[in-house]
């Protein structure tokens, strides 16, 4: 049987780089290319976040006990900056899951705060944005001035 393949016509068949999506007008903000390349690296995000809660808990599995305190010691101290780490990581997990059902939802790319494109060039250094660049600077700017 032989396979036949039709001409690549919809954008979504295959995934579009970073340079073609940067290179995209306003008028096409979010259409169905740019949601489903950023869900990509969206689910790559998730994967490799989750291989590396798994290699974690490997590790912290096969503890060795030494005899000597120093060691002991560094070796404590490994694992508590391996915890703070994955830690970060959860919580960057939560964030990647959110984007993924507001990909799935029909909301992402649009600010929280305002309603307004985050843009692509954000989305594309940090994929988990919620807020447009100005939004954020307002909220960080809040937090210096009157604390969290």
């Amino acid at each position: 049987m032989t396979k036949t393949t039709k001409p690549n016509t919809a954008p979504e068949e295959r995934l579009l780089t970073e340079e073609e999506i940067r290179a995209m007008g306003d008028d096409d903000y979010m259409n169905p290319a740019q949601l489903a390349f950023f869900k990509n690296r969206l689910q790559e995000l998730e994967k490799e976040l989750l291989k590396n809660a798994g290699e974690t808990t490997e590790h912290l599995r096969e503890t060795v006990l030494v005899p000597d305190p120093a060691d002991r010691a560094t070796i404590e101290e490994e694992h508590a900056l391996e915890l703070r780490t994955r830690d970060r990581e959860r919580k960057l997990l939560k964030k990647v899951q959110q984007s993924i059902q507001s990909i799935d939802g029909g909301e992402y790319g649009w600010c929280e705060e305002t309603g307004e494109p985050i843009g692509i060039p954000r989305l594309i250094a940090r994929p988990t944005a919620t807020l447009s660049l100005e939004a954020q600077q307002r909220r960080e700017l809040k937090q210096k001035l009157y604390g969290d």
